[in-house]
């Protein structure tokens, strides 16, 4: 039986664009996973981290998976890692980062791996591309749809 799962996706080096499409269609094209939304690509200026970073372009994609959570992990890691990610500074320059984001209604705390993602409700830059493909996605824990938590976050402010 398939699950779905929502994921996070953004690049801030190099050529950004070219980064989340090749991991979109790395993500069509490995077993036991099939993309069916995406959402729009948006520029935006990098929270926390060290200072001199470039913009992110971020989206978020919705997968249909037969996968559990811990290997769909693995092989988002293993996409950033053929994408040439480096894990050497806290929130640093990345040419592509995917984080899992949701998966169904579970709630997972491993060493490895929180569901829902910890900061999700406090990012922006995650919860407006996410809203364009499931805004009625429940985030565990909060009792809330994406579409809420964004509003709250923006309040009367414009999205763009």
């Amino acid at each position: 039986m398939a699950s779905t799962a929502l994921i996070g996706l953004g690049s801030n080096l190099g050529d950004r664009r070219v980064w989340l499409n090749g991991a979109i269609a790395a993500l069509d094209a490995s077993p036991g996973l099939r993309v069916i939304r995406v959402s729009s690509f948006r520029e935006t200026e990098p929270v926390g981290g060290p200072d001199g970073q470039g913009p992110y372009l971020n989206a978020a994609v919705a997968v249909e998976t037969t996968l559990d959570p811990a290997k769909l992990l693995r092989t988002l890691q293993s996409i950033e890692n053929r994408a040439g990610r480096t894990r050497s500074v806290r929130w640093g320059e990345r040419t592509l980062d995917l984080d899992l984001l949701l998966f169904d209604d579970a709630i997972v705390e491993s060493e490895e791996l929180t569901i829902p993602h910890p900061r999700m409700t406090e990012r922006r830059f995650v919860l407006e591309p996410l809203a364009e493909i499931a805004p009625e996605a429940i985030v565990p824990r909060t009792g809330r749809s994406v579409s809420e938590l964004l509003s709250d976050l923006i309040g009367d402010r414009p999205t763009g």
